[in-house]
């Protein structure tokens, strides 16, 4: 809850944060806005709609009123068809989102990363966001399918990269640090620096690693950037793709 990470993000010299929907529901939506409404801390809100409703766009003009929310997400990742977001209904859907200035985040697995490429080089002027780098698989090590489509999605300039969920796809008790360079190599030389954006995954992130821990890894693996790279990194680059201004 967020009388739960408010302490956490303090101690470690965060302003803010972003809570993205893990619930596909309405009530959630409702739920999140809620709670962005009693915490200041919490500065935008990526909620859930049903992209293939009939009534989307009327859904989307009721959700503009809410400043705080700024982008949808759909589990996609748990789709038994895993090419569903190139199904006609669903881009009717997404092709609504820029007329209110709505992100989207992408939440696939390395198999769906190709009609994610598809998805979003339909759509050049829509923002989308990669969470959790793809979900590679870290803890077997297995990198080169992955690499080729991280680098072929990082072609297309309307897609950023969230550096986040890693410790969820490695080895849960047993992982190093070590473990998540070779995939980070591949993002921050894939994306351009200003489409990199810090993610905790908390409190999923906690079934592996504390908040402490993934900050650290990302910490000692920017160790060397620019003063400005790292502030785009944890931080800007968040606030010009969600649009916060405060």
């Amino acid at each position: 809850m967020p009388e739960h990470l408010q302490p956490i993000l303090e101690h470690y010299g965060f302003q803010g944060s972003v809570v993205v929907q893990s619930d596909q529901s309405p009530e959630e939506n409702l739920f999140q806005l809620k709670n962005a409404g009693q915490y200041p801390f919490i500065k935008a809100v990526v909620g859930w709609v049903d992209l293939q409703a009939e009534d989307v766009n009327e859904q989307l003009q009721e959700y503009s009123q809410y400043d705080v929310l700024k982008g949808f997400r759909s589990i996609l990742q748990a789709e038994q068809d895993r090419s569903s977001m190139l199904k006609p209904d669903f881009k009717r859907g997404l092709s609504q989102l820029q007329r209110y200035g709505y992100t989207y985040d992408l939440l696939v697995l390395p198999d769906q990363l190709k009609y994610a490429l598809e998805l979003v080089t339909a759509f050049p002027d829509q923002l989308f966001v990669l969470d959790h780098i793809g979900k590679p698989d870290i803890k077997n090590g297995t990198i080169s399918d992955w690499q080729k489509d991280i680098k072929a999605l990082a072609e297309r300039e309307n897609v950023y990269c969230k550096v986040s969920g890693m410790v969820t796809e490695a080895d849960f008790r047993n992982w190093k640090s070590e473990d998540f360079k070779p995939y980070l190599d591949v993002i921050f030389e894939s994306f351009d620096i200003n489409r990199v954006m810090y993610g905790s995954d908390w409190p999923v992130c906690r079934l592996a690693a504390t908040f402490g821990e993934v900050t650290g890894i990302l910490d000692s693996y920017t160790a060397s950037f620019s003063a400005d790279e790292r502030a785009r990194f944890w931080g800007g680059n968040a606030c010009e793709f969600y649009h916060i201004t405060s």
